[in-house]
This record gives structure tokens, sequence and C-alpha cells, in this order.
């Protein structure tokens, strides 16, 4: 048996963060950016261009972060700040990105401060689109996303939502929060986009089987395992697919997300995106049972107080054929086991028992005994592999086990090509 164990990015996580704001209606959203970067330690220079001081003034950039804020490359010139801040800095992060400021950093321009600052910098740099959805769209664009995620950069891809004025689609900044937790899974593996140019299916949640219009047959499933693994594929480079069954959580960045309810809306989903996935990774709880017929109404007690015995069919199984059926050659798919152990096997043996019966490349095994694992934020996991191998990964923030399960992906969709 190969054993090994995962440990911890972030160990000694860069501090020092440029954050440029270009001249998009959402620069004010730069600001909630901004604080959760200082309150979590970080040391922040913010570089605003000229435009995006018409949105947002000079003051509160200063007010929030503590420094000066400059945006002329002549201003403090013995400074030489337009190499120093990028010299400097551990991440460049700019949200928004305009379409003109894609332009911009993807052709070399150095005319203003932050684009001087992009030039120069030689650490993880992540970007933020928002525009509307024609301008993110058009040719150009497309090609100057590319042409920079070429390069290394982690352009996120924005939200879908509500925009300027009563139009609405695909160019609204991601979620503050969501910028912030890809930058921080940036962070934990400075310069490595090793998924970059790779399109991954990530699975989350749990699935419903409805009984009525109120009653369903459901589990404890949060999702956050599967949306850490979103967020920490879409800051190594991936394309990311997410199918969410039944979660509260907000949409990571750069992460497009397809919403579901049961177990066939989830297998139709998983099936239809990774028709040209690399990697597929089943983390939502599927429900294994459904009721075999629905009611249009409540179901309602007798006068004695029973009810009819609910009757059950089995749910298809995903991740078989997921693994049995692979629409790509040398896809990897992974699957995820919770389990509590039995007088049948510990553990580890009925892990290792799923792995052969799936037929999949890993299968992460969780001890979900007394209830351990769903709605935490951390997570405890070993990875099986179908080729003997075994990584224990400790009790973590659950970013880290995401971190992780791609690591053992990385390697086997390297070996496939």
């Amino acid at each position: 048996m190969n054993e090994t164990r995962a440990s911890d990015p972030v160990a000694d996580a860069p501090t020092r963060v440029v954050l440029g704001v270009s001249g998009g209606i959402a620069a004010y959203k730069a600001a909630e950016l901004l604080r959760r970067f200082t309150e979590s330690g970080h040391d922040v220079t913010i570089v605003p261009t000229a435009a995006a001081l018409e949105f947002v003034g000079a003051p509160t950039w200063a007010a929030l972060s503590g420094k000066p804020v400059h945006t002329r490359v002549f201003e403090d010139v013995h400074e030489v700040p337009h190499v120093r801040l990028g010299r400097e800095a551990d991440l460049v992060v700019v949200a928004p990105a305009t379409a003109d400021f894609l332009a911009r950093a993807t052709h070399g321009r150095a005319d203003d401060l932050l684009t001087s600052t992009l030039l120069t910098a030689r650490c993880p740099v992540v970007l933020a689109p928002a525009m509307h959805t024609e301008m993110w769209e058009h040719p150009a664009t497309v090609a100057n996303v590319a042409t920079l995620r070429e390069r290394g950069v982690v352009v996120l891809e924005p939200a879908s939502g509500r925009l300027t004025g009563a139009d609405t689609g695909k160019g609204r900044l991601p979620d503050p929060v969501e910028i912030f937790e890809a930058c921080v899974d940036v962070l934990a593996r400075p310069g490595v986009a090793d998924l970059a140019g790779r399109h991954v299916v990530v699975s989350a949640g749990g699935t419903r089987e409805h009984l009525d219009p109120v009653r369903f047959l459901g589990n404890a499933s949060s999702g956050k395992q599967g949306y850490a693994l979103a967020r920490a594929a879409a800051a190594r480079g991936a394309r990311v697919t997410l199918v969410a069954a039944n979660t509260s959580l907000p949409d990571p960045a750069g992460v497009d997300v397809v919403p579901v309810v049961s177990t066939e809306q989830l297998r139709d989903a998983v099936l239809t995106a990774a028709k040209d996935a690399d990697a597929v990774v089943m983390a939502a709880a599927p429900a294994d049972f459904r009721p075999t017929s629905h009611s249009g109404v409540k179901i309602k007690k007798r006068a004695d107080g029973t009810v009819d015995p609910v009757a059950l069919e089995q749910n298809p199984d995903i991740l078989a054929t997921l693994a049995h059926d692979r629409p790509r050659a040398g896809q990897v798919v992974v699957g995820f086991a919770a389990e509590t152990g039995d007088e049948t096997g510990s553990v580890l043996e009925l892990g290792r028992a799923k792995l052969a019966r799936k037929g999949c490349d890993l299968l992460v095994v969780n001890d979900v005994a007394g209830g351990a694992v769903f709605g935490a934020d951390e997570n405890e996991a070993v990875i099986l592999g179908a080729d003997g191998a075994e990584t224990a990964v400790p009790r973590a923030a659950k970013r880290v086990l995401a971190h992780a399960i791609w690591d053992q992906v990385l390697l086997r969709t390297t070996h496939a090509r």
C-alpha cells in the first residue's frame, strides 16, 4: 500500500496584497473585499484607477486600508511605486476588472499605476471581471481572458444576476466574500495554476425526494466540501461546473453553478456537464431511495392518526454510471463515502469495497460516526486510489482536503494524457 499524508498548504501564508480597483459600477463592492483582507491580518495597498475614483473616492480607500491612496505613477517618485508595489506583493487582485482593464492587461499596457504594477508583479494575480454580458461575451474579451489564463493569471468567471439599470445576465461581480475565499485558495498555492485548460465537474449538497409539497426524503449534507472543491479548482485555473443540490451557500467566485433538487436532476446535470470534463468529483450526497409516487397535495393522516405506508424505489447510481460509462477517454472520476464501520468491516475496509464496486479512480472516505463532518467547516478523510494509493488528510479546513483531492486527480489526469 502506498500511503502518504496531505498537509495544510497555508503555512506561512503571504500577507502583502495589492488590491486594484478599476472603473466599474461594482467598484463600491471592493470596499467589502478590502475589509475582508484587512480583518484577516493582510497588509493591503489600494491602487484604484482614475475612473474608479469617480465611483468611490480616495478618502474611503484610505480610511479602510489605513494607508495613503496613490493612483499616479508620478506620486512619491523617489519610491518608484510602479515597480516597488508589484515586486513586493504576495498577491495582486483586481476587483472589479473591467473590459478595458482586461484589454490593457492583456496587451501589457503601462499607462497608469495599476497596469504598471501588474507588469512588475511576480506573484499570483487574480482578476475578478465585472461588465455587461455583451462585453463579457465579445470575441475581443473572450480572447483577452484566454490569453491571460494561458499566462497563469487567475481570471474568475463573473456571476449572473442584476447588472446596471434593468439589465440582468452574466457579468456581475462575484460576491466579495467569495472573491476573498478564492484569493485565500490562491495564496494557499502561490504560483500554482496546474488545472488551467481543464474542465472539472463537482457535485455538492444533498438531494431531496418529495413525498408531497411539504415533505421529502433527504440527508444532512451542507454542500460545504463540494463548494470548497469548486473554489480550489477555480483558484488552480480550471473551468468549473458546480452542480448544487439544495444548498444555502453563496455561489463560489469563478464557478458556473447548476442548481438541482432531486437525484434524477442531479444525474442529468452531472452527465450533461461531464461530456467534456477532464474530471468529475461526486461530493454530493444523493438520496438512495425515492417514493414511487408523488402526491400533489399534502398527505393527511386518517382519523385514527395513521397514514398509508410509503412505497420506495431505488434511485440511479450516478457514481457507478459515470465510472463505467465515461463520456471522455482518460476522465478521472472521484466518489465520496460517508461510513461509520460495522460488524462487516472497518471504515477503510468498507471504503475499499465501495471503491471496487463503483469502479471509480478515487474514493474519499469520511468517518461520520456521531454526525461528524456534516455542516462543519473542517474535515478529515482518507483518499483511496484504485491503484492502491492511500492519502490521509488530517482534520483541517475543508479547502485543505479539497486541494489534496485535486492533487490526486491531477496525478491521474497527467498520466492519462
